[in-house]
C-alpha cells in the first residue's frame, strides 16, 4: 500500500516522540512491503515563530492532499504562563479538527498486564480493564461563541450542538459498541444542561437502530467517580467535547502514565493520530518522553487503513517492550532507556512472524485496541 502522511511535530517533546513513530512506520514499510511518503509540516507555536500563526496555510493545504496525519503535541511554557494571550498554540489544532471536520475523537484505556502496578489505582479494581472514550470534537463549548466584557470583569463561552453533529459520532460509537461488548454509556449533565438533554434525547432515538448494544446514561459527576470506582463497568463511552476532554484525561490515570495512551480523531474524510499527553515542554531535547502512546498511535493509523496485520506487529513489539523491561522513566526510574531507545527497540522488533497468528488481530481496529 502507498500512503500519503503528514507529520506534524508540533511543540515540546511532539517531534521526538513522533520520529520514533517514523522508525516504526519504517519498519512496517520494509517488513510489509508497503510505501509510505512523510512530508512534515509546522502547527502550534513553531509555527506562530515562523509565520505568525498557530496554523499556517501551507500546514492546512499538505494535511488536506495527504492520506493521514501524524500529530506530535502542542503548546509551550511561554503561552501557559500568559492567560492574557490573544493567540495561542492550541487554537491551531482547534482549527486544524475544524478545517478536515475531525468530529470523532477515540481513546481506547486498557492495562497492559505487565504496567498494572504501576497504576495508582488497586489491581482488583482496574484488572481487566478495557474501554473506549467516543469524544465529540467539533462542536460544544471549545466552539461556541466566547465573550469578554470591555472592562474584562464578565466572560462567558456559549456550549451549542446540532441533531447533526450529536447524530454523526452517535452512529460511529454504536457500531464500535456492537463490535465490543455490546454496551454504550451516554455521560453527561441531563439534569442541568439543555445541550445535554438533546443529547440524550438523540442518543436514545438512534439506540432503537441498535438493538443489540445496551444504552445507558451517567451524569458527568458520577461516571467520572465510577471511573474510579469500577472502570470494568464500561464499554464505550459517548460524551461531548469538553467532558469527553476531562474524562480522558481521567481514563489515563488508570493506566498510570499519559505516555501509553494513543487516540485517533476522524471525519469522512480525513484522519489523524496522535498520542494523548501533552507537550511536555520540561522533557523536550532530554530523551526522557515515553513514544509508546505516539507508536501505538501508529497502530491504530494502519488499522484504519485495513492493515490489521501490520497494526499487530506494532502492538506485539511494544508489548514486548514492555516485558523486556525496555521503557522510559516514568515507567521504570532506574531505567537506562530514553525516548531514542524505546523506539529502536520496538522498531527492530516490529517483525511478520508466525507469532502473530497468535493474536486476535480482527480486535486492533479504531476503538478496539487489544492492548490499551
Amino acid at each position: 500500500m502507498n500512503l500519503k502522511i503528514a507529520l506534524l511535530g508540533g511543540d515540546g517533546i511532539g517531534p521526538e516522540v513522533l520520529a520514533q513513530s517514523v522508525k516504526c512506520l519504517q519498519a512496517v514499510e520494509e517488513t510489509f512491503n508497503h510505501h509510505f511518503t512523510y512530508t512534515e509540516g509546522l502547527i502550534g507555536a513553531v509555527a506562530m515563530d515562523k509565520y505568525g500563526s498557530p496554523l499556517p496555510k501551507q500546514t492546512i493545504d499538505l494535511c488536506k492532499a495527504s492520506d493521514a496525519i501524524l500529530f506530535g503535541t502542542i503548546g509551550t511554557l511561554k503561552y501557559d504562563d500568559n492567560p492574557s494571550a490573544r493567540v495561542r498554540p492550541e487554537q491551531g489544532l482547534l482549527q486544524l479538527r475544524r478545517e478536515l471536520q475531525l468530529f470523532t475523537n477515540i481513546r481506547p484505556v486498557k492495562i497492559f498486564p505487565t504496567l498494572i502496578n504501576k497504576s495508582p489505582l488497586k489491581k482488583h479494581v482496574i484488572f481487566g480493564t478495557d474501554f473506549v472514550i467516543y469524544r465529540e470534537l467539533t462542536g460544544g463549548i471549545y466552539f461556541g461563541e466566547k465573550k469578554l466584557s470591555e472592562d474584562g470583569t464578565q466572560a462567558s463561552d456559549l456550549c451549542e450542538y446540532s441533531e447533526k453533529e450529536i447524530s454523526r459520532i452517535t452512529h460511529l460509537a454504536f457500531k464500535a459498541a456492537k463490535n465490543r461488548r455490546k454496551k454504550l454509556t451516554l455521560v453527561d449533565k441531563a439534569n442541568v444542561l439543555e445541550t445535554s438533554r438533546l443529547w440524550r434525547k438523540v442518543v436514545t432515538r438512534i439506540s432503537e437502530s441498535y438493538p443489540e448494544v445496551q444504552l445507558d446514561f451517567l451524569f458527568v459527576d458520577n461516571a467520572a467517580m465510577k471511573m474510579m470506582l469500577d472502570p470494568n463497568d464500561f464499554d464505550v463511552i459517548l460524551t461531548d467535547n469538553m467532558f469527553g476532554d476531562i474524562l480522558s484525561d481521567q481514563g489515563s490515570a488508570i493506566c498510570g502514565s499519559k505516555g501509553l495512551l494513543p487516540s485517533a480523531s476522524i471525519g469522512n474524510e480525513h484522519a489523524m493520530f496522535e498520542p494523548f499527553h501533552g507537550s511536555y515542554p520540561q522533557a523536550a531535547g532530554k530523551n526522557i518522553a515515553n513514544p509508546v502512546a505516539s507508536i501505538l498511535s501508529t497502530a491504530m493509523m494502519l488499522s484504519h487503513f485495513g492493515l490489521h496485520e501490520e497494526s499487530l506487529a506494532v502492538v506485539i513489539a511494544v508489548d514486548k517492550s514492555m516485558k523486556k523491561h525496555v521503557v522510559t522513566r516514568d515507567l521504570n526510574a532506574s531505567s537506562k532507556y530514553g525516548t531514542t531507545q524505546v523506539g529502536d527497540f520496538i522498531a527492530g522488533n516490529i517483525i511478520d512472524s508466525d507469532e502473530n497468528l497468535n493474536y486476535n488481530y480482527e480486535n486492533i481496529g479504531l476503538g478496539r485496541s487489544t492492548i490499551i
